[in-house]
């Protein structure tokens, strides 16, 4: 198993949003990404594109044996097999599943961003992370997801 701490955000504004969130817990458990740690389900406001429902969204710590790139590939395979339908950018969506940090790697491909290119401004995955993994190092700002929070309260 790979021991790197891995983090995935999970969220939903489409229908019936707890059940969407654990219908997509069920399915990474299927495909062999194990929940570690799963913080609270918060309801946030749309992102981007306002004129839509709010969200539920949280994050998960995720043990996984492969690399970023294998986890990415099962994580949008899940999306698809929930009928994600991507239309408008930050648009509604059943799921949204998306790899945050994997460990202290950096990665920059054309669809694989890693750490999350924009997680430092969002509040909806610096919240449920700071409850699950407070001390845990963004690998390119060297502060702690706490630093980072309480950064983006301040402003």
């Amino acid at each position: 198993m790979n021991k790197e701490k891995i983090f995935v955000a999970l969220g939903t504004n489409i229908g019936n949003k707890q059940e969407n969130l654990q219908k997509a817990l069920l399915l990474m458990d299927e495909k062999g990404i194990k929940v570690v740690k799963s913080s609270s389900w918060y309801i946030t406001e749309p992102y981007g594109f306002i004129d839509q429902d709010v969200f539920l969204n949280g994050v998960v710590e995720v043990a996984f044996p492969g690399e970023a790139r294998q986890l990415l590939e099962l994580l949008l395979n899940i999306e698809e097999v929930m009928m994600r339908k991507r239309k408008i950018h930050w648009g509604p969506r059943i799921i949204d599943l998306d790899i945050i940090l994997f460990g202290q790697q950096t990665i920059k491909e054309l669809d694989l961003t890693v750490p999350h290119l924009d997680m430092h401004n969002r509040d909806f995955v610096l919240r449920p992370l700071v409850e699950i993994a407070p001390e845990t190092f963004h690998p390119i700002f060297k502060k702690t997801i706490q630093q980072l929070f309480d950064e983006i309260q301040s402003t």
